[in-house]
């Protein structure tokens, strides 16, 4: 999973939505319109040689004048001592090439540890601080997923996987996800993009699978029929993943013509296939079915 493009992608797409479900107080003073993404800035850490890319990097209009600022917002997927120490680089960078005010927005995505992250990057001297740099963090794992049910946002309903919840509450939080998808009506790009948070961070077993099936029977019949369209949509894009993840792991690499043919593939011949190469011995015996059953599929 690359869960860093996952996450630039939902940011970029909701980028507006994203300020105003977490950032009330910035949205305020942000001209909606002037908001543009600018191109990727990498750097290098001068005493390991090692190369960073900046996450998300938008330039907006201060509301009402003409004068710009940027928003640099990172994705943290895991727990570093030394984060908050590269906030402040990319902050000085920034700044100094771009001659304007940097706002640095941090959300924290990881799953453990749930203790508060630093939010800010102190340089102290006896009697005084030097520097005091401090960042916008946003630790979803500190986030209680109920708060955001009633918060008709794109970010929220793809979000509350990654929130605080108790273990018996897993099949509830995809059902509300899904429920907070089906009432805001997105095109399917996007409410698949939402989705991919939900089939990606949120596998249910079997037994919490019953639970959501059971419970998706109080959703109004138009939510419903709704749900189960974006339901069979998304469980077949996962079930294409997992037959090119069972090629990729007994035959290596899938040459890109197969990985063609998969994605023409119905529902059910990806349910045969799945069964069915089990049994192959070679790749070659895969790229036979495949090719069979799609032209049954075409005479038929």
């Amino acid at each position: 999973m690359d869960h860093d493009r996952l996450f630039k992608s939902l940011l970029t797409t909701f980028f507006t939505e994203f300020l105003d479900l977490f950032l009330p107080e910035l949205v305020r003073y942000v001209d909606r319109d002037s908001v543009e993404f600018l191109d990727k800035e990498i750097f290098t850490d001068i005493a390991s040689s090692e190369r960073h890319e900046v996450d998300l990097l938008a330039k907006a209009k201060f509301r009402g004048k003409s004068a710009f600022f940027l928003i640099h917002v990172e994705n943290q997927a895991s727990a570093q001592e030394s984060f908050p120490e590269r906030m402040f680089r990319y902050f000085a960078r920034l700044h100094e090439k771009h001659r304007l005010p940097v706002y640095p927005i941090v959300l924290f995505s990881y799953d453990s540890p749930t203790k508060a992250a630093a939010d800010q990057y102190v340089v102290r001297f006896p009697g005084k601080n030097v520097l005091d740099f401090r960042y916008r963090a946003i630790q979803l794992n500190r986030l209680n997923w109920r708060d955001f049910l009633k918060k008709p946002n794109p970010v929220a309903s793809a979000l509350l996987v990654k929130m605080k919840f108790a273990p018996a509450d897993r099949p509830y939080v995809k059902l509300e996800c899904l429920r907070m998808i089906v009432k805001l009506k997105l095109d399917k790009a996007r409410s698949r993009l939402i989705g991919k948070f939900m089939t990606d961070y949120l596998e249910l077993t079997a037994a919490e699978n019953r639970v959501y099936n059971r419970e998706m029977a109080t959703f109004t019949r138009e939510e419903k029929e709704e749900a189960l369209e974006l339901n069979n949509e998304w469980g077949d894009a996962v079930g294409r993943r997992m037959v090119l993840r069972l090629l990729a792991h007994r035959f290596g690499k899938v040459p890109a013509t197969l990985k063609r043919q998969v994605n023409r593939l119905t529902e059910n011949a990806l349910v045969d296939l799945g069964e069915a190469l089990l049994d192959f011995k070679k790749i070659g015996e895969a790229e036979n079915w495949i090719a069979k059953r799609l032209k049954k599929t075409t005479t038929t």
